[in-house]
């Protein structure tokens, strides 16, 4: 499990003394650990679970970045940086533009998308094909285009 490979590179970094993956790594295990108790009841995450907290973490660290660069604090964007690359690693590969591009091209093939209307439909069945390999906004942004 994705979790289990977390923990045991944590160990790794710890005995390694890499305090930024170590930082990095706990920081994932205690979003991970808030995300199995929230709810009604708590709930080991799976994969897919795990992944999408990575996702979070992720945007956290896009965020925060951007936020000091704008502040000119470019020593915290580039420790926020350094944290988003070690956590990349736990994501599965983006689909390049072409990728992206094949797939929506066929999904629009096999339902026929034609009309503004169809957008949701759309999108629901591109994420369904992506399944996370891909920017939410780039995904919108290439349907709109081919539903134009």
């Amino acid at each position: 499990m994705l979790i289990e490979q977390i923990r045991t590179d944590l160990i790794t970094a710890t005995k390694a003394k890499d305090t930024v993956t170590q930082r990095t790594l706990r920081s994932v295990i205690a979003a991970v650990q808030e995300a199995e108790v929230s709810g009604v009841e708590a709930a080991t995450l799976d994969d897919d679970g795990v992944q999408a907290v990575v996702k979070a973490q992720v945007k956290r660290r896009i965020d925060a970045a951007e936020a000091f660069a704008s502040g000119g604090a470019a020593d915290r964007e580039a420790a926020e940086r350094e944290e988003l690359v070690i956590l990349e690693g736990y994501l599965p590969a983006a689909l390049s533009a072409d990728e992206l591009e094949s797939i929506v091209a066929a999904v629009f093939a096999e339902h026929g998308f034609e009309s503004k209307a169809d957008m949701g439909k759309a999108m629901k069945a591109v994420n369904a094909e992506v399944a996370g390999r891909a920017d939410g906004r780039a995904v919108a942004d290439m349907v709109k285009s081919r539903l134009a």
